[in-house]
């Protein structure tokens, strides 16, 4: 019986190796100080040092820190917006609409990153930052309308209508009481879509040009020659940010929900 008790724990711990052992090891070898790879020299910094000295990776990370911050603040406007007035809706399809402003999230990227291809090309569009920014936008509205959604579900009905009653408009009920209440869903929705733009490769290799790179795009042309220290280190900081940025999102998103509603 003890035997049998034992055998989640010792599944869960086979499964966090198999996950975890290879992210672990890029971060240990990033401080190896040989060239190559697979060997231990002993301990160095001199690849952050050669990363830090990379202008061309430097370049492409001010891209992808930009394309990150103008795609997260576009959802936001647009995820809230969108969430805000769903509530509102009073239709039939209001199912159907909610699922479908849901689906960018559930269809595999390879597909997302055709579309958008396909899109930009009818358009006329060139590709560029402009469509990176679009194709990242329109990925990361689903996060942020998915967290106002469950921050509004929970909010207090009556604030509203207490507001309403004194005589305030829909636009001053919107930025004294709603958006105030909503704040922490939508920083915490910025913070993973800007997360999930950082990171993403497969629909930025289809809509980005020839003259602009952002960071994973850079990593990802660079693997092909081979892993490098570099790319390792590389990793790492990437890893380190994405772990700090989700953190964060849920960290916020838990700010006010203790709190009691204020007396009318």
């Amino acid at each position: 019986m003890k035997n049998r008790t034992k055998l989640p724990a010792v599944f869960l711990g086979i499964i966090l190796v198999i996950l975890y052992l290879p992210i672990a090891l890029v971060a240990v070898y990033s401080f190896n100080d040989n060239k190559i790879t697979s060997i231990w020299s002993g301990f160095s910094l001199r690849w952050y040092e050669t990363l830090f000295a990379d202008s061309a990776m430097f370049e492409a990370l001010v891209n992808s820190v930009v394309l990150g911050v103008c795609a997260s603040f576009a959802a936001a406007v647009i995820g809230t917006l969108g969430a805000v007035g769903f509530t509102k809706l009073r239709m039939r399809t209001k199912g159907t609409v909610e699922y479908l402003s849901t689906l960018p999230i559930m269809i595999p990227e390879i597909i997302l990153g055709m579309v958008f291809m396909v899109f930009f090309s009818l358009l006329g569009l060139p590709f560029g930052m402009t469509t990176l920014i679009i194709a990242h936008t329109a990925f990361c509205i689903p996060y942020v309308y998915m967290m106002v959604k469950a921050r509004l579900v929970g909010m207090d009905k009556s604030l509203f209508e207490a507001a309403r009653d004194l005589g305030a408009s829909e636009a001053r009920v919107f930025f004294d009481i709603t958006l105030p209440l909503l704040a922490p869903a939508i920083v915490s929705g910025m913070l993973l879509s800007f997360a999930m733009s950082f990171d993403d490769v497969i629909i930025s290799v289809f809509v980005t040009g020839v003259n602009v790179n952002t960071l994973p795009i850079k990593i990802y042309s660079q693997l092909k020659t081979g892993v490098t220290p570099e790319i390792n280190a590389l990793c790492t900081l990437m890893l380190v940010a994405t772990v700090c940025l989700v953190l964060l999102s849920g960290a916020v998103g838990r700010i006010g929900k203790g709190k009691k509603a204020p007396r009318e």
